[in-house]
């Protein structure tokens, strides 16, 4: 029998390509539910080349938002669904300490769609936790790893979005642009595999064809390869444990001639350290760390922030972020809520103080 997958994202660019490999393998995958957030126009446009798969919006603009999400939390818990696919990394980085307790109290296991912690993943097969070191995380640099930093505060929204490498949305090409999407990825990396954030680094990798490693305590490194295709993670992730024929082909190593790799930057991208620090503090930090970091990424994209104003703003936010008495969803939801207004309000004056934003 195909696989029965519960899509939440079912429109965004993971969603587009976990939606592709169902339809490039209708033997082995079908769409039980699609999920979106609010744009209902897309949703139908994804159904229409899934008729059989039940369609709910997150935030619908007629219905009662309580309604959607009673209807949601129904479709993933489905005795019918054999995986759900949460195709953001997000609700990880907020809520990892709370996911990972629900883990260990119903024996559910994650597999990563991050092509960086797939790479750790495939590394870590067969491998026994005590031979692990470190995990190396690689990143290309984005746009502006050779930009004299002199010249960053003139950065455009179009030259921020035209990544080197990968085809991806607005948000997280400007998170590549600054980093902090691998910032976010240490964060996941933390829960995914219950590794300290000491044990977890970042190294830069232009040709983004290495796409994560795995130190040994032998002194040995895995590496797993592959071409910037986000269709190979998914795809390993909805067939575990088979691997599924065709779906990108192998990287051509004599054409590329060389991989490069060279230290993270800590200056240029400040972004990696700011999101180590939340995580380490652990409780609401990360929600918050996550939250105003997308909150400044769409004020730029609007054209009412500066490109090097980004980080800054999302350091601002945990500077004033008050930890939370006791860690819950609605801790999290909170601390979200006033780390958007903490920068929405320092984009238009002065930084109120953060006891003074709404909950």
């Amino acid at each position: 029998m195909p696989r029965r997958l519960a899509l939440l994202g079912a429109t965004g660019s993971i969603g587009r390509q976990v939606c592709d490999l169902v339809e490039r393998h209708p033997d082995r995958f079908t769409l039980h539910a699609l999920i979106a957030g609010s744009d209902g126009a897309a949703l139908q446009a994804v159904a229409r080349r899934h008729p059989d798969a039940h369609t709910l919006l997150a935030h619908p603009a007629d219905a009662d938002g309580g309604d959607a999400a009673r209807a949601i939390d129904d479709a993933v818990r489905d005795p019918e669904v054999d995986l759900v696919i949460v195709a953001t990394k997000e609700v990880l980085v907020m809520a990892g300490e709370l996911v990972r307790e629900r883990m260990r109290r119903h024996g559910s296991q994650i597999f990563p769609i991050d092509s960086e912690h797939s790479a750790i993943w495939q590394c870590l097969w067969g491998e026994k936790e005590r031979g692990i070191r470190r995990l190396i995380l690689t990143g290309s640099g984005g746009p502006f790893l050779r930009r004299p930093s002199e010249t960053l505060e003139s950065v455009t929204v179009a030259e921020a979005l035209a990544h080197p490498r990968w085809k991806m949305g607005p948000k997280i090409s400007v998170d590549s642009a600054t980093m902090m999407n691998k910032g976010l990825e240490v964060i996941e990396a933390h829960f995914l595999f219950d590794v300290a954030y000491s044990g977890i680094d970042v190294i830069v990798h232009p040709q983004s064809v290495v796409h994560s490693m795995v130190e040994f305590v032998d002194g040995s490194i895995k590496a797993q390869l592959g071409v910037p295709d986000m269709h190979l993670p998914i795809a390993i992730a909805l067939s575990y444990p088979d691997r599924l024929e065709g779906v990108a082909p192998a990287p051509d190593l004599a054409a590329l001639g060389q991989l490069s790799f060279e230290a993270l930057d800590a200056v240029r991208y400040p972004a990696v350290a700011l999101a180590r620090e939340a995580g380490e503090r652990g409780g609401t930090a990360p929600a918050v760390l996550n939250a105003a970091n997308e909150e400044a990424v769409a004020l730029f994209l609007k054209g009412q922030r500066r490109f090097v104003d980004i980080v800054p703003s999302v350091a601002r936010a945990l500077e004033a972020a008050e930890p939370a008495e006791e860690l819950s969803l609605d801790a999290v939801v909170a601390a979200d809520r006033r780390a958007r207004a903490h920068v929405r309000a320092s984009a238009k004056g002065p930084t109120r103080l953060w006891s003074q934003l709404p909950a």
